[in-house]
């Protein structure tokens, strides 16, 4: 049990340390990095090396922003095969609908519980 934690928190702080680095080192926005993340999740997926990263880390692969990439693409995937060419343009996002429905909903209550200011 205890290697299982060790796997997820090497696996999801190595992706969290390579965010920082590249933070500290690049000049690229924070917005960029996290869209790095998520197409490089998405790429990975795609030539099949990021589900066994899910499968050895499992919460520290799909917690991350590349995890929803791997998402977004299993998700196309799965509706190409299944409604064809249409499927490239919904399958992203029936995918990972549960995800974004859940971040929007817990993010309009935290909102509300501690009203937050702009900054100034």
């Amino acid at each position: 049990m205890l290697i299982e934690y060790i796997k997820v928190f090497a696996l999801g702080g190595a992706l969290c340390a390579i965010g920082q680095i590249l933070i500290d080192k690049t000049k690229l926005t924070p917005a960029r990095i996290l869209t790095v993340y998520v197409v490089a999740g998405l790429i990975l997926e795609a030539v099949g090396l990021y589900s066994p990263l899910v499968k050895w880390a499992g919460a520290g692969a799909t917690v991350p922003l590349t995890g929803f990439g791997s998402t977004l693409a299993k998700g196309v995937e799965k509706a190409v095969s299944e409604v064809g060419v249409l499927g490239a343009f919904t399958g992203g996002l029936t995918a990972s609908a549960a995800g974004i429905g859940a971040a929007v909903f817990f993010g309009i209550i935290i909102a509300l519980l501690f009203r937050p200011k702009a900054k100034s």
